[in-house]
C-alpha cells in the first residue's frame, strides 16, 4: 500500500445524483480508504500482527493439504469447520431384570 492515497471525488452530471453516489460508493471502495480506517482504529503491535499472520497462514496451508487429500481419493480425512461438542457421560442405564 502506497502512504498516501488519492482523495476521491466525483462530479454530479445533469443533477443525477445517485449516479454519482453510486460511483463514489465504487470509488471509495477501491481505494481502500475505509479499510485503512478499520485496521487504524485500534493499535496492534507489530508482534501481534505478525502473529496474526502466521496463523492464517497455517491454517490457509492445512486446509490445502486436506483439500488435495481429499481429491486425491483419501476417505479417511474429514474436513471440520467448527470444534465438536463432546458428549456428556451418561452412567449406563440399569436394565429392568437386574433390578429384580
Amino acid at each position: 500500500m502506497s502512504k498516501k492515497k488519492a482523495i476521491v471525488s466525483v462530479k454530479v452530471i445533469k443533477g443525477d445524483i445517485n449516479r454519482a453516489l453510486k460511483k463514489y460508493k465504487r470509488l471509495v471502495n477501491d481505494s481502500e480508504h475505509l479499510l485503512e480506517l478499520r485496521e487504524r482504529r485500534y493499535y496492534k503491535k507489530p508482534t501481534t500482527v505478525r502473529r496474526r499472520q502466521k496463523q492464517l497462514a497455517v491454517r490457509e496451508q492445512q486446509k490445502l493439504t486436506i483439500l488435495e487429500k481429499i481429491e486425491g481419493g483419501d476417505t479417511t480425512v474429514k474436513m471440520f469447520t467448527k470444534k465438536q461438542k463432546k458428549k456428556p457421560n451418561n452412567p449406563k442405564k440399569e436394565n429392568k431384570d437386574t433390578k429384580k
